[in-house]
């Protein structure tokens, strides 16, 4: 019998959609593997062949991410969905709760986008910290 995990944090939705980007490396950083995402995005996902083998690869790297991150009340897929394609005017810190940094962002362009990249690095773990705090806090 297969046991569905209660710490879904990732969507394989979402995963292939970025996917369809992936030669930028967007769908590595979702999974939280920022090392990857930085070469596929230099380098054109793989020089493309990498980008094609993630198809396949998209399942474990979604079932990975379940296993590494905490679940809690922030969606790390609205995080990510904000910060690709808003980063800049800073609405994924708003959502995080992180206000003072998410307005630092609308006036500075994501401060300069150097903020932007900082947070395609950390985000999943920003998040899965967070949640992680709100459990001890809650116990």
């Amino acid at each position: 019998m297969v046991q569905l995990s209660s710490n879904d944090t990732h969507s394989k939705a979402v995963g292939y959609l970025l996917w369809i980007f992936g030669f930028t490396g967007a769908h590595r950083f979702y999974y939280g593997k920022p090392v990857t995402g930085t070469i596929w995005f230099f380098t054109f996902g793989l020089f493309l062949i990498g980008w094609l083998i993630d198809l396949f690869l998209i399942p474990s790297m979604d079932r990975e991410a379940d296993l590494r991150f905490q679940a809690g009340p922030t969606n790390y897929t609205v995080a990510w969905v904000l910060l690709t394609f808003l980063g800049v005017l800073g609405l994924h810190r708003m959502y995080m709760g992180k206000w003072l940094t998410g307005l630092l962002y609308l006036l500075t362009g994501g401060l300069f986008l150097i903020g932007v990249l900082y947070d395609f690095w950390t985000l999943n773990d920003q998040i899965s910290l967070k949640h992680s705090r709100r459990e001890i806090f809650s116990h």
